[in-house]
């Protein structure tokens, strides 16, 4: 129903800010990790908002970038997770901090959210893996550009992982080691395992 609002923030709470738009106050739910990167009040804001209309109520749920609305898109189309669950997800990790958990299968790391259990994490898995890309963590959006060796940047990245992971490293953790270094998508595999392997040490 609405893309986004862009407003003064009238108030603020820890689940929630009323965003003032020509004079009309709209409530809007978020998690805490965005409640904690908003401006104080009386100041400007913009959030991408996803329009729940249930039976009973309607309720208007806001992020702080496309990226943060798009995955929790994702997370409530899984089976069992409605839009609570999402936001208490996104509550404890970023939209890359999920998509490198559920690339590595994490059940876990996912499961801390509170109200998501094992099971909801496994589903959650399951259901987006397919959903979910290695490149869309890296924001690897210029996918035309070329390595070295002619292959493609996401493929340097993907393979500099895979190797880590060969030599032992986890999977989340060998991707967050190649996403610390800077300008991972113009170097070859092997300067980004030298570079990944400092964040690891």
């Amino acid at each position: 129903m609405y893309a986004y609002f862009k407003g003064k923030i009238a108030a603020k709470e820890p689940d929630l800010v009323v965003v003032e738009v020509n004079g009309v106050g709209y409530n809007i739910r978020i998690s805490a990790g965005t409640a904690s990167l908003l401006p104080a009040e009386g100041e400007e804001t913009k959030l991408y908002t996803y329009t729940s209309v249930r039976e009973d109520a309607i309720a208007l749920y806001g992020f702080l970038t496309k990226d943060d609305l798009d995955i929790f898109k994702l997370l409530i189309g899984v089976n069992g997770i409605g839009p609570k669950g999402g936001q208490s997800i996104l509550s404890v990790m970023s939209p890359d901090e999920l998509r490198l958990a559920i690339l590595s299968g994490d059940a876990k790391m996912i499961a801390k959210a509170p109200g998501i259990g094992g099971k909801s994490a496994q589903r959650i898995i399951l259901d987006m893996r397919d959903k979910v890309s290695l490149e869309d963590t890296f924001h690897t959006d210029i996918k035309d550009m070329r390595a070295d060796d002619g292959a493609t940047v996401s493929d340097s990245v993907r393979e500099a992982v895979e190797a880590l992971a060969a030599l032992g490293y986890g999977q989340m953790e060998a991707a967050r080691a190649v996403k610390a270094v800077k300008d991972a998508e113009q170097m070859t595999v092997e300067d980004i395992l030298k570079a990944s392997l400092k964040h690891l040490i």
